[in-house]
């Protein structure tokens, strides 16, 4: 929980010090200081993604679920976080449009990335019909 007030601590004094860069005649250093602060956040949530991800692979484990699967969904779930931070940094400088480039890409990845498992539930789904 105190992982989150410092987060919010940190957006609120950021939001305010790009606010005023923003003002001044260096508009471009509040987008530089946008993304150095979010990058901070991100790496203040890595010990907790870890976290997570670590119970997940022991539940996986214990119920001698394929890895694989899990492996591939972590990273299609890496993937939606990782795009929607860059779209929002893309929009963040007044980028609209290769944010939305950049939120089509993470979309085709995971379609990539999920088509394994789709088959493998069509499998499933197939081998239990009579």
């Amino acid at each position: 929980m105190e992982v989150l007030f410092v987060i919010i601590g940190l957006a609120l004094v950021t939001t305010v010090l790009v606010l005023f860069v923003n003002e001044s005649k260096v508009p471009g250093l509040g987008v530089v200081i946008s993304v150095f602060v979010g990058a901070l956040i991100f790496i203040q949530i890595l010990p907790k993604i870890s976290y997570v991800i670590s119970i997940f692979e022991e539940l996986a484990s214990r119920a001698s679920l394929n890895t694989f699967y899990l492996a591939t969904i972590f990273k299609i779930i890496g993937i939606s976080y990782i795009a929607e931070f860059g779209a929002q940094v893309c929009r963040d400088a007044g980028q609209g449009a290769i944010a939305t480039k950049v939120e089509f890409a993470a979309k085709v990845l995971v379609m990539v990335l999920a088509v394994p498992i789709i088959a493998a539930i069509l499998e499933s789904v197939v081998r239990l019909l009579p």
